[in-house]
């Protein structure tokens, strides 16, 4: 694997920051935040200069009970000619579930949500794995996600987890020290015993971030400072093994550029000052080595009926699933909702604009009873569109301004035969008459 140094998480907001960045080796983007025929003019001067670009998935949904679609896969793949990428990186984790697998409505997350460490979900992920690594041009690394939940009746440990997909893939593996340090606050884990268990010889680069600690609850906000305890685990990886690379995520909240310089600085060295030393103990072996392969397609049932049960109880307020901690899934549920609010704000500004202070509660009692089934953007006109046919805002400006939002960008569509497109058609005409 190639050296790739120290990096940031490139972002439209600290564009010039990073570009004059002193030291940098490479950036890492979101993935489905560029278009290819489009490229942020400074992405391209950072590549002209030799700084490495590394796109970043996070749509993908590798560990889900479908197999990776490939419209999906395509446009990664676009992502990573245009970059001139060495690799890409996903996550372990599912971000839809339902459909026709599991006869209910597909229901999108709009987040990274954990995978049951069991053989059915090792059995699903390893051939999604596979599957995207045959589509894709340049290898693929997968990244250990935070959690706010805990599955049951789970067979395996993160390293145990972990050591298995890559004994069966050869996949590499993009190792979060923050997401280690979130689910030892939130699971209970240890995050040295993970990095015991883990094939730390298969890591791509490592994550850095920060997150904050609220009712013994750590989120992994990514708009904080590093702490001390991310750090140390970042030690003790680097005392284990030379990371190829190192990056520090921030995607918001964002400090002044020599603050974000400091905050790199101390990520450098804490990995320089941490060389590998002996390790202690041997990585376990495959759990279950020698078991018969199981069905994957009867895995991918099981797996699919457990998922939709479990993001249904986040989104749309179904009974909470056998074994899962009822309070924590009360906390994911409003983190999703949360977000869900937070996103579609950023990706149509118009509506805090229009709504003024009353945007939040009106989004998140939207979000209560209408889960998001097409990505944000349609999330957005979904709301607006109820809004109108309930009639708010109650200020007619507002309302007209809304409404002049709403049409024009959700336009004439040709005529389909699906339920959900001629109710959209038949709202659309109710908004056009009001």
């Amino acid at each position: 694997m190639d050296r790739l140094g120290t990096g940031i998480g490139w972002r439209p907001e600290i564009a010039d920051a990073v570009e004059r960045m002193p030291g940098l080796d490479w950036v890492e983007v979101v993935a489905e935040n560029v278009c290819p025929g489009h490229l942020p003019e400074s992405l391209l001067r950072l590549r002209e200069r030799g700084v490495t670009v590394v796109p970043h998935g996070v749509s993908l949904g590798l560990g889900g009970a479908d197999r990776p679609d490939e419209a999906r896969l395509a446009a990664l793949a676009e992502r990573v000619e245009a970059l001139g990428a060495p690799l890409v990186t996903e996550h372990i984790a599912f971000v839809r579930a339902g459909g026709a697998r599991t006869a209910s409505p597909l229901l999108e997350a709009g987040h990274l949500l954990p995978v049951p460490r069991t053989r059915d979900a090792l059995e699903v992920l390893c051939e999604n794995i596979r599957i995207a690594q045959d589509a894709l041009p340049v290898p693929l690394a997968v990244e250990n996600i935070a959690a706010l939940i805990s599955w049951p009746g789970e067979e395996m440990t993160e390293g145990q987890f972990l050591y298995e997909l890559v004994e069966r893939t050869g996949i590499r593996l993009l190792i979060d020290v923050a997401n280690l340090h979130t689910n030892h606050v939130n699971r209970g884990e240890d995050p040295a015993k993970a990095l015991d268990e883990l094939p730390v010889e298969a890591i791509a680069y490592v994550h850095v971030a920060g997150g904050y600690e609220r009712d013994g609850v750590w989120h992994d906000s990514h708009a904080h400072p590093v702490p001390p305890p991310v750090l140390d685990i970042l030690a003790d990886l680097a005392s284990r093994t030379a990371p190829p690379g190192v990056l520090l995520e921030r995607d918001e909240n964002f400090p002044e550029p020599a603050e974000l310089e400091r905050e790199l600085a101390v990520v450098r060295e804490t990995v320089e000052k941490a060389a590998p030393g002996p390790r202690t103990s041997t990585p376990l072996g495959a759990a279950g080595s020698g078991r018969p392969e199981a069905d994957t397609e009867a895995a991918r049932e099981r797996l699919g009926l457990a998922q939709a049960a479990l993001l249904s109880c986040l989104v749309a307020g179904t009974p909470v699933p056998e074994g899962f901690d009822r309070v924590r899934l009360g906390v994911q549920a409003r983190a999703l909702a949360a977000k869900r609010a937070g996103v579609v704000a950023k990706v149509a500004p118009e509506l805090p604009g229009i709504l003024g202070e009353g945007y939040r509660s009106a989004f998140l009692g939207y979000a209560q009873r209408h889960p998001m089934t097409g990505g944000y953007r349609r999330d957005a006109l979904d709301f607006a569109g109820h809004l109108l046919l309930t009639g708010r805002p109650e200020d007619s400006e507002a309302r007209r301004r809304l409404r002049a939002w709403w049409l024009e960008r959700s336009g004439p569509t040709p005529p389909s035969r699906r339920p959900a497109a001629r109710m959209l058609r038949a709202t659309r005409r109710v908004l056009r008459r009001h």
